[in-house]
C-alpha cells in the first residue's frame, strides 16, 4: 500500500511555482495577485483561506484577503466582486463557499469575471473544460489529478467510482477521469447518495473518489483487493478528549481501507494540500493569460 501524499506534492508543486515568481522578479515583472473574499467566521472557511494566505506570502504572490460580516447583503457583495473584476492589479481570485443563507451562491459565482475565476465554477469554465477546452480546472478535481499522475497511478481502462455528485468535486472529477489523457481514460460511474446499492458499484471498482462528507462511509467491505482511494471528505467530529474538541476525518475507514488498497490518500494531508496547491497554479496561469494579452 502505497500512501498519496498531498501535503508532498503540494510541497513540490509551490516550490516549482516559487522558482517561476522569482524568475519574474528578476525579471521585473509582476508577480501574480490572489484575492480571497470570505463573509462571516466559518472556522473551517477562516483556516482554509488562511492557508491560502500563508502559501500566497511563501511563493511570492501578491494577496488580498477581503474579509465581510456575516450581515453582509448580496448587493454588497456584487458591489465588491465588481470591483474584484475591475482592478487589474488582481490577477484571480476566490468567493469563499458557503455563503450565508441570505445570499444566492449562484448569482454570486455567476457575477465572477470567467478570467479571473481561479477556483473554476463560473459555467463559462465548466463548460469549456468538458469540452477538453483551455479554462481554469476546479482546485480539487485539477489537484486530484495532478496527484495520482506524479504517482503513476495507472488510470487507463480502469473502472473509476465517483460518490458525490457535486458540482465542486464529483462532477467535474467523473468528466476529467473519462477524458483523454495521463491520469484518464477510465471508464466512470457517478453515483451519489440515491444510488440503489452503492455497495454493488464500489466493490467493482479500481479507482474510489469519494465525496460523499460523510465521516467513515466506504468500508473495507466495501472495495476489493489493490483499489485506489482518492478520500475528498473532511469533516470535524466532535470529541471532547480532543484538545480542540474535535477530529478531523474523512469518507473513508482509512485503518481497515487501507490494508486492502494499492494507494490511498489520507484525511488530513491527501487532497486537502491539493486544493491549495492547484489553486495558486490556476493564479499562475491567469497571470500568464492576463501578461499575453497585455
Amino acid at each position: 500500500m502505497e500512501i498519496l501524499d498531498g501535503k508532498k506534492v503540494s510541497n513540490e508543486i509551490k516550490a516549482e511555482i516559487k522558482v517561476e515568481v522569482d524568475q519574474m522578479k528578476e525579471r521585473g515583472e509582476k508577480v501574480p495577485h490572489l484575492a480571497a473574499v470570505l463573509v462571516g467566521t466559518d472556522g473551517a472557511s477562516l483556516t482554509y483561506v488562511g492557508s491560502k494566505v500563508r502559501s500566497c506570502k511563501r511563493i511570492g504572490f501578491e494577496s488580498t484577503f477581503i474579509h465581510l460580516p456575516e450581515n453582509t447583503t448580496e448587493e454588497e457583495l456584487l458591489r465588491q466582486v465588481e470591483d474584484l473584476n475591475n482592478n487589474v492589479d488582481i490577477d484571480g481570485y476566490i468567493v469563499q463557499l458557503p455563503l450565508p443563507r441570505h445570499i444566492d451562491e449562484q448569482k454570486v459565482l455567476m457575477a465572477v469575471d470567467p478570467d479571473k475565476d481561479v477556483d473554476g465554477f463560473h459555467p463559462t469554465n465548466f463548460g469549456k473544460m468538458t469540452l477538453d477546452m483551455e479554462s481554469f480546472v476546479p482546485a480539487t478535481p485539477y489537484g486530484i489529478m495532478e496527484l495520482m499522475r506524479r504517482y503513476d497511478v495507472d488510470t487507463e481502462g480502469k473502472h473509476t467510482v465517483v460518490i458525490g455528485r457535486s458540482h465542486i468535486v464529483g462532477r467535474p472529477i467523473s468528466i476529467l477521469m473519462s477524458q483523454k489523457g495521463k491520469a484518464a481514460n477510465s471508464t466512470v460511474t457517478l453515483t451519489h447518495s440515491r444510488t440503489k446499492d452503492l455497495a454493488k458499484f464500489t466493490r467493482e471498482a479500481d479507482i474510489i473518489v469519494s465525496a460523499l462528507g460523510v465521516p467513515d462511509f466506504l468500508k473495507a467491505d466495501m472495495v476489493k483487493e489493490g483499489v485506489v482511494i482518492v478520500d475528498v471528505g473532511i469533516t470535524r467530529v466532535p470529541d471532547a478528549t480532543k484538545e480542540k474538541g474535535y477530529y478531523i476525518t474523512g469518507d473513508v475507514d482509512f485503518g481497515n481501507v487501507s490494508k486492502k488498497a494499492s494507494h490511498i490518500t489520507p484525511v488530513p494531508g491527501g487532497v486537502g494540500p491539493m486544493t491549495i496547491a492547484m489553486l495558486l497554479k490556476n493564479t499562475l496561469i491567469a497571470r500568464e493569460r492576463h501578461r499575453s494579452r497585455s
